[in-house]
């Protein structure tokens, strides 16, 4: 039997709805749409645009280049959703915003709260949507993309996996790098057959059968990854093994 709520549900404001509908019909996001886990939709504020060409942006105030998106449609959309998600998270994707992480995508996912993203397009969103709807503002990272549905659509796919049935094996979120389980870590290097490809082997230890030499070399394999690439992730605190 279905569950009747999910226990992630996401409604995508985006002029593109394309981007939503291909994503929710691939890979673990869409099996677990289909198995009704997690619940991913979208709404287009075109539809809530008043004008005969549906425009939901205009020239900034003040001049410049670009068009903004404008307030109404898209508080519009917001007030829809209310309708049947009274305690939405309304998250807009910005530059400006905290930068998106492991630590936030479960923290919205043990919340239980539905969560509306804003993908925003054109040069900007006006200022008084946020001061109006906005609860939280998201960045993906420290660079510019076209809008922001690719970035919504990581978000979500980064909580999906967060749900329990999701993945096909229970530890495979637990074991995820930046996953508060692994520390924070980076994972370690994963293998698979065959044994030897094109001069390359895979470690003895991990064709040992050994499991207690197994987890010890798959931690060091960790650290001494995380030392390499992203000593940030390391700070101040002591980390096993150091």
């Amino acid at each position: 039997m279905l569950p009747t709520t999910p226990e992630l549900r996401c409604t995508v404001l985006t002029l593109f709805p394309e981007f939503v509908a291909a994503f929710r019909q691939v890979g673990v996001v869409g099996s677990a749409c289909d198995k009704g886990l997690v619940q991913l939709e979208a709404l287009n504020p075109r539809q809530f645009a008043t004008d005969r060409h549906q425009s939901v942006d205009h020239r900034p105030y003040g001049g410049g280049p670009g068009m903004v998106m404008a307030v109404p449609p898209l508080l519009a959309s917001v007030e829809s959703i209310r309708q049947h998600e009274p305690h939405t998270r309304v998250v807009l994707t910005s530059p400006q915003g905290q930068p998106f992480n492991q630590a936030l995508a479960r923290e919205w996912v043990e919340q239980g709260r539905h969560i509306t993203l804003v993908a925003g397009r054109y040069e900007g969103i006006d200022e008084r949507f946020s001061a109006l709807a906005v609860e939280q503002e998201v960045s993906l990272g420290d660079f510019v993309m076209s809008g922001g549905e690719l970035a919504c659509l990581a978000m979500f796919d980064a909580m999906a996996r967060l749900v329990p049935g999701v993945l096909g094996h229970v530890a495979s979120a637990e074991q995820d790098s930046f996953s508060h389980c692994s520390d924070g870590l980076l994972d370690c290097p994963h293998y698979t057959r065959p044994p030897s490809y094109a001069g390359l082997s895979v470690p003895p230890v991990l064709l040992s059968g050994d499991h207690g030499a197994i987890a010890r070399w798959r931690e060091e394999q960790r650290l001494q990854r995380t030392r390499a690439r992203r000593p940030d992730l390391l700070g101040d605190q002591p980390v096993a093994g150091q």
